[in-house]
């Protein structure tokens, strides 16, 4: 199966809101595009585009394709969530969006649940973490462990259907698990 088709007919709900970290949404999304797979960007709010921060300013603007609350997880094969300090931190203090990723983790069809960078946060909040291996951002790390989770200073953690991953350098290797858990 060619690289370009391996992810064919696969969904993605890529779940973020203003402060995502620019390269934690983009380049997964366009990786996961360039195998086969069509993504949504879901947001909060009633925002139609949200903006990302690159490093230490406001980077790019990116079309929502949903809000939360239209989303259907019979729909989606996965959820990918990029960190950043600002969007997890907001997105966890939404119910719509703990509701919706606490329901993908019972859902059959959905196969992975991937977190970069802060993003973890999220699964913390919808009590994913405990009694699974995970790693974080190394700054949330006591967080995860503090949640019941097993966290480990490596690029790419799987457990289950949760795939976890450190920081911006670790996509290449955090694209790679969620596309091989997506093909299994």
């Amino acid at each position: 199966m060619s690289n370009s088709t391996a992810l064919k007919n696969k969904r993605l709900a890529i779940i973020a809101t203003n402060g995502f970290e620019q390269s934690e949404l983009l380049k997964p999304k366009q990786e996961l595009e360039a195998r086969g797979a069509t993504t949504h960007v879901i947001s909060i709010n009633g925002n139609d585009s949200i903006r990302g921060w690159d490093e230490k300013e406001w980077g790019e603007t990116v079309k929502v394709d949903k809000q939360i609350e239209e989303a259907d997880l019979a729909d989606y094969d996965a959820i990918v969530l990029p960190g950043g300090q600002m969007n997890p931190d907001i997105l966890r203090t939404n119910e719509n969006v703990v509701a919706f990723i606490k329901a993908a983790a019972e859902q059959r069809n959905v196969k992975a649940i991937a977190a970069i960078c802060h993003a973890p946060w999220l699964l913390v909040e919808a009590g994913l973490v405990k009694g699974k291996k995970v790693t974080s951002y190394p700054s949330i790390s006591t967080d995860m462990k503090n949640a019941g989770g097993d966290w480990q200073d490596i690029s790419v953690v799987t457990d289950g259907k949760l795939i976890t991953s450190r920081n911006p350098d670790d996509i290449p290797n955090f694209v790679d698990a969620i596309a091989q858990k997506l093909s299994s």
